[in-house]
């Protein structure tokens, strides 16, 4: 019989190539989600009855064991950008993680691979990346060996980067930025799902990675990027440090007075994440280590942002009519 590996949030963004690689690998695959019913999509990752998702809240110990039960392996690929009512930085990406680890200890589950960030530090001045750094300590409590990534921002089809942003630009000339000359290291999804499966199949070892993609730019630059894909001209404007502050206040203010219905569009943890740099110490493992060679920007971005130039998948048949003669 195949191998079982729980994958926890395996319906996410990155979690969803993790599974597709596993399945393609032979794994049975069990897909831990909040919401099963709106996960069906991930079964069609397998054959018949490889893969499959089931319901889990990994605030609460039952479910979580439940959900490793018999599991070979296990992935973590839960994280929140936002806090929101019980979902909190702390319930879900500290002890959330640490939960998993200890169950899947008790288990007897040989191999765990967890995403964290780059950035995870119990000194940052980060909420979010506190709790990335304490969960990481937490699941090496319980699994010594694990597999801990730390991926700097993610980019792929269905991201909430750059697509997010190629949507704004679709509104005014002008495009607004917090923390516009902080650096990043865009890695392609699909680049952490390979080294995801290695941890997984255990042809990586255990320890701690920072991964990002084979090029560094700053806030700005991304953006002139993505301008550049989606051919459209726009001013891109830094936002000073104080004023996002002040604006991310008034965000977090109407959303707790509306209870919610208001759109939180910029929180103050956020603000303070923009004001440090988002690449590779150098101290941890990475790519080179496990010989691959991630896949750079330039070679994706125009295969899923096209929707966003103003003449979409004909953009370019336009621009070629221009050239013909008449």
């Amino acid at each position: 019989m195949s191998k079982l590996v729980t994958i926890y949030g395996g319906s996410g963004f990155i979690g969803r190539y993790v599974v597709r690689r596993l399945a393609k690998a032979g794994w049975r695959v069990r897909v831990a989600v909040r919401r099963p019913n709106e996960a069906i999509f991930v079964k069609t990752y397998g054959v018949v009855g490889q893969v499959e998702p089931i319901f889990c809240n990994i605030r609460d110990d039952m479910s979580v064991a439940e959900a490793l039960c018999g599991a070979d392996a296990v992935v973590n690929c839960v994280g929140i950008l936002q806090e929101s009512g019980r979902n909190t930085f702390g319930a879900v990406q500290t002890d959330g993680a640490e939960r998993i680890a200890r169950m899947a200890a008790a288990e007897g589950v040989s191999r765990m691979v967890h995403f964290s960030a780059i950035g995870a530090d119990l000194d940052s001045v980060s909420g979010y990346s506190r709790s990335k750094a304490a969960g990481e300590a937490g699941i090496l409590a319980h699994m010594p060996n694990a597999m801990i990534l730390r991926p700097s921002i993610v980019f792929g089809a269905e991201d909430q980067f750059f697509n997010r942003f190629a949507g704004m630009s679709r509104f005014g000339p002008i495009l607004p930025i917090v923390g516009a000359d902080t650096q990043f290291q865009p890695v392609f999804v699909d680049d952490l799902a390979q080294v995801a499966t290695m941890g997984v199949i255990g042809t990586a070892s255990g320890g701690v990675y920072e991964l990002a993609g084979p090029e560094s730019d700053s806030f700005r630059g991304l953006m002139m990027r993505m301008l550049d894909v989606v051919q459209r001209r726009r001013l891109i404007v830094g936002i000073p440090m104080f004023v996002a502050s002040i604006m991310a206040t008034v965000f977090e203010l109407g959303h707790k007075l509306s209870f919610g219905i208001a759109p939180l569009a910029l929180t103050r943890d956020q603000v303070r994440s923009l004001s440090v740099d988002n690449v590779p110490t150098g101290i941890e493992l990475g790519f080179d280590t496990l010989g691959i060679d991630p896949t750079s920007m330039e070679s994706v971005l125009p295969e899923y942002l096209w929707p966003f130039r103003v003449s979409g998948q004909y953009a370019d048949i336009k621009a070629s009519a221009k050239n013909l003669k008449a």
